[in-house]
Formats: structure tokens, sequence, C-alpha cells
């Protein structure tokens, strides 16, 4: 049977494709979001995965969904770009709203409680709140100044609207490539959230909260710097044409 997927694609190219594919990358650790350029094959390789047990899980994980009845997955390339917006600032920017402050709790109730015997908990509460940080303030520039100016370039795709855009996105993928950075950080201090034998109720629900919160950023990012970001590089010609008319 021919394989719809060979690894020589672009991982987010991949879960553009197949949003489904994302359980499973994430399942092996592998970046789609800020690491999307990368091909599958190349993202195996570096973390020394067996090739053939990944392909073939990918593609029949693929051919189990084409072949499921009912409702099919959502096609962002196929969307307006306003949808897309939309659906990333109800969705994502209102998990993150919600989260980081209940998570700012629990980091600091961990390391006043735990800290003495575990002092990576103070590397993890100050790569959390810097993170917190940047990301409040990038919410606040995505939703104030550069998604309405998305919008307008998708409506209006006019060249001086067209240039502003693609400045104000390479502002927005270096912010993500720095939470990627902190989320790595904070994988690696955790030794992958794991937790130690005397670990409360708390402890046990930061971590969790903390292996949540990089699940979501990794589909946030992936939507943006995948799928939008893409779409509004494009040539402006085909800004107000609705994708694959």
């Amino acid at each position: 049977m021919e394989q719809r997927f060979t690894g020589e694609e672009r991982i987010g190219a991949i879960v553009s494709d197949f949003p489904g594919a994302s359980n499973l990358l994430k399942e092996y650790r592998i970046d789609f979001c800020c690491g999307g350029d990368r091909s599958l094959l190349e993202a195996v390789r570096s973390r020394k995965l067996d090739e053939r047990e990944v392909l073939s899980r990918l593609n029949a994980s693929y051919e189990a969904i084409r072949s499921r009845a009912g409702e099919p997955e959502r096609n962002w390339q196929e969307e307006k770009i306003a949808t897309l917006i939309d659906y990333i600032v109800q969705r994502h920017h209102g998990y993150l709203r919600k989260e980081l402050p209940l998570l700012s709790g629990f980091v600091t109730k961990i390391l006043r409680v735990h800290g003495g015997g575990h002092p990576e908990l103070a590397a993890v509460h100050k790569i959390f709140h810097q993170m917190k940080l940047e990301l409040d303030q990038h919410l606040i520039e995505e939703e104030e100044t550069l998604f309405p100016l998305f919008k307008q370039y998708e409506s209006e795709p006019a060249a001086e609207v067209h240039v502003r855009a693609v400045q104000g996105l390479r502002e927005l993928e270096a912010d993500h490539s720095s939470v990627g950075e902190y989320l790595k950080a904070i994988r690696m201090i955790t030794n992958d959230f794991k937790l130690p034998p005397e670990a409360c109720k708390t402890y046990t629900l930061a971590f969790r909260k903390l292996e949540e919160l990089e699940s979501d950023m990794f589909e946030h990012v992936h939507l943006e710097n995948n799928i939008l970001f893409p779409r509004i590089t494009s040539d402006p010609s085909s800004a107000s044409a609705t994708p694959g008319r």
C-alpha cells in the first residue's frame, strides 16, 4: 500500500495536512511548532528514534482518520485568515489567560514548601515567570496590533499592508522561539516532569499543568508559525482568496 508520508516532508507541513499527527509527534517529543521547518526524518534521526516505527504509526494513524466515518478534522489551510485568528484567540489565548495565573500560584507554592529539598524548583519558578511575562506582552501585541493588521491584509491585500504585516510577524516568530526554549528548559530541569516520591497534590498538579501548557503551546505555535504566518508572507494578490479555490 502506498504510504501518505515518506518522512521527507517538513514536520510543519505534515501537521498542517494531518492535524492528528500532532498527538504522535508529542508522544515522541518531536517539536512541530518552532522546529516545523525540519523534515520528519531529520527530527527522528536527531532523537535516535526508530524511523520505520514512527513512519508506520504516522501512516496508520492517517489511514485510520481517513477511513473513520463522521466529521472530518478542520482544515485550517482552507479557512479564512480572520477565522483562524479568531480561533487562536478564543482557544489558545483564552487558555493562557486562564492557566498562566493559576500556574503562577502553583509554582510559587511548591517552591515555598518544597524548595529546600528540591533546589531545581527555584529555576522552574524563575523561568516560568519570565516566560509568563513575555507571553502576557505577546498576547497584547497580537490582539491589539498585529492580528487586526493581518485581518486588514486579508481584506485589503495592498503591498504597504503586506510589508507591515510581514515585519510584525517576524517579531512574533522570535517570541515563539523564546517560549520554546523556556519550555525545553523546564522539561529538562524537571527531568521530563518526573515527580519525587513525596510530591503533594499541589506539586503533582503544578507539573501536570506545566506539561499541559507545553502541549497547548505546541498546538498554538504550530497554527501561527506553520499555517497563519506563511499565508501572510505569500503574494499579496492571493491574500483574499480562500486556499484551494
